[in-house]
């Protein structure tokens, strides 16, 4: 029984994420491999041998691999997926554009989103926006997995696995790169941010979210938004948190001005700490909470990055 992990990566390193989905690998049983499919992709594929548990590291380098087209890395994963009986990837846009495909080649049923491994066939995932959590085994000869990564801690360094080089699969030719655009930002990014200041709908505008400005400053912490401030316009929407967002699982995640509908609940209540400022007592994110303050938010936030000096 061997587990495959596609890395995500950006061609010199790893994202955080792969460390994630390597441990939920190591959770299968088994040896642990890792397909690092890019173009002059040894930085990323040193750094996948150097990953606690990775028994193999295969690197598939050509130019159509170079932007991690879906159609080129699932069409690599599944001309060695026979040798497998867990393929893995992580609950990314890059995995979830990836695996369906493979499953669907192999004609499995694609497990998605898990939390936890029970067994080597049995596994755990959210569903109703987190209210439940389903057990899923699965009687396929291959069980293709994306996972959440805020279920699984990073995998530690300090291994030494072997890279081997794989002869790369002809391009598809199915699609092309065109561009791509980046979110500039000198905080930390959101989904591996260890502290993240989120505000809601209760803010009231674009204007009065550069209230938190000061207060994420002082805390080093990223910046998020409910769904309900992301359709206002009040912020871009790589800020927002929620199902149908960004899941997140920082050390310290405060919410101000968010009442905690369930679809936000979903994607960030496995933060280890949660501190709520909202000035309505009954809002449901006090049902979450491990801090709540009943206030109003301009006054609150301001004396509370006084109080942080």
């Amino acid at each position: 029984m061997t587990a495959l992990v596609i890395a995500e990566h950006d061609n010199a390193g790893l994202k955080g994420s792969t460390l994630n989905t390597v441990t939920a690998a190591i959770a299968c049983g088994g040896e642990v491999h890792v397909l690092v499919a890019g173009h002059n992709a040894k930085g990323a594929a040193d750094a996948a041998a150097q990953l606690s548990g990775v028994a193999k590291v295969l690197l598939a380098d050509a130019p159509h691999f170079a932007d991690g087209l879906a159609e080129n890395v699932a069409a690599q994963a599944l001309a060695i997926a026979s040798a497998y009986s867990h393929i893995l990837a992580p609950a990314t846009a890059y995995g979830k554009n990836i695996l369906p495909r493979v499953a669907a080649t192999l004609d499995v049923a694609q497990i998605s989103e898990i939390t936890k491994v029970d067994s080597p066939d049995t596994f755990e995932r959210p569903i109703y926006a987190g209210n439940a959590i389903a057990t899923v085994q699965s009687g396929d000869a291959v069980k293709v997995i994306t996972v959440r990564t805020t279920g699984f801690d990073a995998a530690a360094g300090g291994g030494s696995a072997a890279v081997e080089t794989l002869t790369a699969v002809a391009d598809s030719g199915k699609s092309s790169f065109v561009s791509r655009e980046f979110a500039k930002s000198d905080r930390p990014e959101l989904t591996a941010a260890k502290i993240i200041v989120s505000g809601g709908r209760g803010l009231g505008s674009a204007e009065n979210f550069k209230i938190l400005e000061p207060l994420a400053d002082r805390l080093g912490a990223a910046m998020g938004a409910s769904r309900a401030a992301v359709d206002a316009g009040y912020v871009p929407n790589d800020w927002q948190v929620g199902q149908t967002g960004k899941i997140v699982a920082p050390q310290l995640y405060v919410a101000v001005g968010i009442s905690g509908a369930i679809q936000h609940l979903a994607g960030m209540k496995d933060s280890k700490v949660i501190v709520a400022i909202n000035k309505d007592e009954e809002a449901p994110i006090f049902s979450v909470a491990d801090y709540g303050l009943v206030a109003d938010l301009f006054e609150a936030v301001p004396e509370l990055v006084k109080q942080l000096g």
